[in-house]
């Protein structure tokens, strides 16, 4: 009887303490969902980034700053007004004494209509370059923040399975440990369950790592809007697929990097015609009057400066060096967006044919694989090895999958970001 009391005295007991656990257990789930991290959608995260992302915002002040000079290049030159007194002596006999004189002008410088509108051009197409800055910028940006975005969901998509297979193991490991303490299977199988575990927990914890680090420069892009905080909404898109690679070779020369280019080419060309008219740039036109005091005098007349010694041939060759410059940057730049394209799309062709491969076949094999093993090592035909082996398998073929998944998204974003228009679609 007294044995009996006791027992029963521990069961109370154990009792009460897995009931005191269930509790904190409780309060604690019910503190995390009354706080729910924000969460965001690609729609959003795009969104916000056009509006807070600092490099926007300096291609936007250089558009402003080219914008203001286009003001500079048609304003016309200030007038000067000249004015001078002094006293007045005469030298010759008969004069009435010192006097005073007074005289007055103003001279406006007048540019040539040649170097106004090749000052103009140059101002113009100094705009269009800025505008198309603005424009790859965000072409830049919402490349960058996509990939960042899809990232973040596919290592969010490991971690997942990290801990599904951390808890899983942690599982096998006390079954194990059950069956060898009751002598139904060898010690060494509870020391690998032992290894497994350790090493799920590991790459579970890396995971975790891994995702802090992906949401942190997502919020880098995006700026201090969002909290450091927040969660994402969505998934990896899969029914979005690449134009022929013969229809992208086609678009090359729509590339906002190529406009761009093309447009510089446009403003170092201007200056040069503008550098050849300002060898002779204009006139000044005068006007005055000059009191003397017996006499007045007015005058009109101009001013023209004469290209003898400086012929302006420094600013000349070097405006003309700078034009073959930006031609060359072209072509080369043809070259490489050319040769990025073709990588690039021999890179989705690869991630396509993966992600086929492993919907069409691996990943249900290596499912039929792990329930095999499984059951077998359930009825005692196969051993621990065998078993955590086919869950290593599948854990590595699921991972793979979701490699897969992000470059078959991330070559249509590196595309996206050459040819300088939207192949990835932002829905809501």
């Amino acid at each position: 009887m007294h044995s009996f009391g006791a027992n029963e005295l521990l069961a109370g007991s154990k009792k009460s303490y897995l009931t005191s656990i269930l509790f904190i257990l409780a309060g604690l789930t019910h503190s995390y969902s009354a706080y729910s991290a924000p969460g965001f959608t690609l729609e959003q995260i795009v969104t916000i980034a056009a509006e807070q992302n600092p490099s926007i915002s300096i291609s936007k002040a250089r558009e402003d700053s080219a914008t203001a000079s286009v003001i500079t290049a048609t304003t016309y030159a200030n007038p000067q007004f000249e004015f001078g007194a002094g006293p007045t002596s005469y030298r010759t006999p008969g004069g009435q004494g010192n006097s005073g004189n007074w005289g007055v002008a103003l001279s406006q410088p007048i540019d040539f209509p040649g170097v106004r509108n090749a000052r103009r051009e140059v101002a113009e197409n100094q705009v269009q370059v800025a505008t198309l800055g603005i424009e790859l910028t965000k072409t830049e940006v919402r490349t960058r923040v996509k990939s960042a975005f899809y990232d973040v969901l596919q290592r969010q998509a490991v971690l997942e399975i990290a801990e599904a297979d951390s808890n899983l193991l942690k599982d096998i490991r006390e079954r194990v440990k059950l069956r060898v303490d009751v002598g139904e299977s060898p010690k060494y199988e509870l020391i690998k369950a032992d290894t497994e575990a350790l090493a799920a927990e590991r790459d579970y914890q890396a995971a975790r790592v891994r995702v802090t680090e992906a949401k942190a420069y997502l919020r880098g892009l995006i700026g201090t809007t969002i909290p450091e905080d927040y969660s994402l909404v969505g998934e990896l898109p899969l029914s979005s697929s690449l134009p022929r690679v013969d229809e992208l070779r086609g678009r090359i020369n729509e590339a906002t990097q190529l406009k761009q280019i093309r447009a510089a080419i446009k403003t170092s060309e201007a200056n040069l015609r503008l550098q050849e008219q300002l060898r002779n740039p204009g006139l000044t036109v005068k006007a005055g009057v000059e009191q003397d005091p017996d006499l007045r005098q007015f005058r009109l007349g101009i001013s023209i400066p004469l290209p003898v010694w400086d012929q302006r041939s420094g600013p000349i060759a070097q405006a003309a060096a700078e034009v073959r410059e930006v031609n060359a940057i072209l072509s080369d730049r043809e070259l490489a967006i050319k040769r990025d394209i073709e990588s690039a799309y021999q890179r989705y062709l690869i991630a396509q044919q993966q992600v086929a491969a492993f919907e069409n076949g691996l990943l249900s094999q290596a499912e039929a694989v792990l329930r095999v093993a499984e059951a077998a090592y359930r009825f005692g035909e196969r051993g621990i090895l065998d078993y955590l082996d086919a869950q290593r398998t599948k854990r590595v073929v699921r991972k793979d999958y979701l490699s897969a998944r992000y470059e078959y998204i991330n070559t249509m974003l590196e595309i996206e970001r050459l040819l300088g228009y939207e192949l990835l679609e932002v829905k809501s």
